[in-house]
């Protein structure tokens, strides 16, 4: 089992950029999938990134995220970030961290979950 704390949400004007941080506790950190979903008020919880342990961390995004998100990984501090940069209102939501052990847009795909972030976008 994976526990996972997020950071780094907060208020943030429309087009204007944010990093999100989730440490991660446990052994097995190098050998883990980890992600973020999002979920807004009155919406359905959705995929937004997630990164590999394997070949250097091999990325996926949602389609509403690439090109102005960022996940990486640093596994020397068990730590998975998401630098989102360019925000909008639609990603008002709270943020979740996931870990896993496969490379999925699917949450049923990953065991673990953060407490969640909020990021609020301004307009």
């Amino acid at each position: 089992q994976v526990q996972l704390v997020e950071s780094g949400g907060g208020e943030v004007q429309a087009g204007g950029s944010l990093r999100l941080s989730c440490a991660a506790s446990a052994r097995t950190f190098r050998w883990t999938v980890l992600g973020w979903f999002r979920q807004a008020p009155g919406k359905e919880r959705e995929f937004v990134a997630a990164i590999s342990w394997w070949s250097g961390g091999i990325t996926d995004y949602a389609d509403s995220v690439k090109g102005r998100f960022t996940i990486s990984r640093d596994n020397a501090k068990n730590t998975v970030y998401l630098r989102m940069v360019g925000v909008g209102p639609t990603d008002t939501a709270n943020y979740y961290c996931v870990a896993g052990s496969r490379l999925s847009r699917s949450s049923s795909n990953y065991d673990d979950w953060g407490q969640r972030t909020q990021v609020t976008v301004s307009s």
